[in-house]
C-alpha cells in the first residue's frame, strides 16, 4: 500500500519526523501523527491535514483530520472540508459537517456558496447549516431556492437559515411554510422565524394562528412564544383558549405571552392554572400576573404567596414587585 503524503522543500527540521510517520502503512501511526500535527496549530502544516482528509485510506484518520480542521477558515481548508462531505464513510462526512458548522467569519460563506448548487443533498444541507449564523444576505436567493426542496433535511436547514437572515422579504415564504409544509419540525422553525416581522399582516397572523392550533404541541409552544414576542394582540383570544391546553409546556408559553400582551382578559384563566401540579407553570403564571398588573392580579398573587414550592414563591414576589413598580410609577 502506497501512502504518499507530500513533503515540503522548506520544511522545518523539527517537523521532519512527521514525514516518516505519515507514510507508514500502520494507520495507528498515521493517526497519532495527524493528532500531533494538529496540535502544532501551524498553518504551514495544514497541507498534511488536507491530504489526510481527502486521501488517507483509513477512515479514522480522515475523520480525525476533519475534526481537527475545525477553526481554520482559509479557502483551501473550507473547500477540503466541503469535499469531504461526500466521503464514503458516514463518520467522516459528519465530522466534516460539524467542523463547517463552527465557522465564524462572514467571508467564509462566499467560499462555500458554490456547494449550494451541489447534486448531493447532504452537501447542500451541511453548507446551509454552516452559513446559517453568518447571515449571508447575498445568498438570499440561493437559500430561498432550497426551502421547497424535496428532501426534508435540506428544507429544514434552508428554512432555518432563512429565518436567521431576518429579512422582511423572506417572511411571506416563511408564513406559507409555517402553514403548509408536510414536516412539523420545519413548520415549527418557520413559525419561530416569523418573530423577525416588523409588521403584522393577515398572512403572518394566519400562519401564527394555524401553528397555535396545530396538533403538534411543540408547534403550539413555538407559536405562543412568537405571538408574545411580536405583541400580536390580534391573537389574544386564541391564546386564551390555549390556557386549557392538555400540555403544560404549551400553557407555560401561552402564560408568558399573555403577560407580555398585558392581557387583562387572561387574569381569571391564569388564576385557574395556579392549581396545576407543575410548579414551572405556576411560576410562569405568577410572572404573567405581575406583568399584567392591577388590583385583581395583586390580590391573586397574595392569595398564593404561601405556595409549597420555593421557586414559585420567589416568582410571586417578583410578580408583586412588578405590580408595585407600576403603582409607584403611576
Amino acid at each position: 500500500m502506497t501512502i504518499n503524503y507530500p513533503t515540503f522543500a522548506d520544511l522545518d527540521e523539527d517537523y521532519a519526523d512527521y514525514v516518516l510517520q505519515l507514510n507508514q502503512e500502520d494507520e495507528n501511526i498515521r493517526f497519532v501523527a495527524i493528532m500531533n500535527i494538529a496540535d502544532e496549530e501551524q498553518a504551514e502544516l495544514l497541507a498534511w491535514l488536507h491530504h489526510a482528509l481527502l486521501h488517507d485510506p483509513a477512515s479514522k484518520v480522515r475523520e480525525l483530520a476533519a475534526t481537527r480542521l475545525e477553526g481554520w477558515e482559509d479557502a483551501i481548508t473550507l473547500n477540503t472540508l466541503a469535499q469531504a462531505l461526500t466521503d464514503q464513510h458516514e463518520n467522516v462526512r459528519l465530522a466534516a459537517a460539524q467542523s463547517l458548522s463552527e465557522i465564524k467569519h462572514a467571508e467564509s460563506a462566499h467560499h462555500l456558496a458554490p456547494y449550494l448548487q451541489h447534486q448531493n443533498d447532504f452537501v447542500i444541507a451541511s453548507i446551509l447549516r454552516a452559513i446559517k449564523e453568518l447571515r449571508a444576505e447575498s445568498l438570499f436567493d440561493d437559500i430561498v431556492h432550497h426551502v421547497q426542496h424535496a428532501n426534508a433535511l435540506v428544507r429544514k436547514e434552508a428554512v432555518s437559515t432563512l429565518s436567521w437572515l431576518q429579512k422582511q422579504q423572506g417572511l411571506s415564504t416563511l408564513a406559507k411554510i409555517a402553514q403548509y409544509d408536510s414536516d412539523a419540525e420545519i413548520r415549527r422553525i418557520a413559525t419561530g422565524g416569523l418573530g423577525a416581522s416588523q409588521s403584522l399582516n393577515p398572512e403572518i397572523l394566519s400562519a401564527l394562528e394555524s401553528s397555535l392550533l396545530a396538533k403538534e404541541w411543540q408547534l403550539r409552544v413555538e407559536a405562543a412564544l412568537t405571538i408574545g414576542k411580536l405583541k400580536a394582540v390580534e391573537l389574544e383570544q386564541t391564546l386564551l383558549q390555549q390556557l386549557d391546553d392538555v400540555y403544560w409546556q404549551v400553557r407555560i408559553a401561552v402564560a408568558r405571552s399573555l403577560g407580555l400582551l398585558k392581557s387583562k382578559a387572561a387574569v381569571n384563566k391564569l388564576t385557574e392554572n395556579f392549581q396545576h401540579d407543575i410548579s414551572n407553570l405556576r411560576k410562569e403564571v405568577a410572572i404573567a400576573l405581575g406583568e399584567i398588573g392591577g388590583e385583581q392580579a395583586q390580590a391573586i398573587l397574595l392569595q398564593h404567596a404561601e405556595d409549597p414550592d420555593p421557586e414559585v414563591r420567589k416568582s410571586i414576589r417578583i410578580g408583586l414587585a412588578l405590580i408595585q413598580e407600576k403603582l409607584n410609577a403611576a
